[in-house]
């Protein structure tokens, strides 16, 4: 038997502001579609912005239903459509932006499991890591290099 060390190694900005330009502008675009949510059950509204390598940028939102397992995540709502209409496109970047409309939301919010999943899809299938960058409503910024980097160990065609 032996023990494995996982590490994860993440760049903090204290805030918006100290984001470059680039990723400051993509940030907006989330924070702009994370508005037009659809969230009338949890009151918490996520918006995502992807730039592709071909500068396009895809944004997308939670959906949310009555029936919650029909709902969707704004990063898989963005990711989705960008790979059904840029299917040679390559995930460059994410700006994920997330706040409840109940309490503040100054942490950064990552993206959730399956989320994560989705997104190592496309990280594996393009053979290239996607920066991350993920926020509350205001607070800190968070980076990833990688989606791996968020999940660790992650399942992926290798298994099938």
């Amino acid at each position: 038997m032996k023990d494995i060390k996982i590490e994860s190694t993440l760049t903090i900005y204290e805030d918006y502001n100290e984001l470059p330009k680039n990723v400051a502008l993509l940030m907006d675009q989330a924070i702009e579609i994370r508005l037009k949510a659809y969230a009338p059950y949890s009151k918490f509204l996520v918006g995502a912005a992807i730039l592709l390598d071909n500068g396009e940028v895809i944004t997308g939102n939670n959906q949310e239903n009555a029936s919650y397992p029909s709902g969707l995540c704004a990063e898989r709502t963005a990711i989705y459509y960008a790979g059904a209409n840029y299917p040679e496109a390559k995930i460059v970047m994410m700006a994920l932006t997330a706040g409840s409309q109940k309490q503040p939301t100054t942490s950064p919010i990552p993206p959730c499991g399956a989320c994560r999943q989705s997104i190592s899809e496309y990280e594996v299938k393009q053979d290239l890591p996607i920066e991350i960058y993920f926020m509350g409503v205001s607070g800190k910024v968070v980076k990833s290099n990688s989606l791996a980097n968020l999940l660790p160990l992650g399942f992926d065609r290798s298994f099938l």
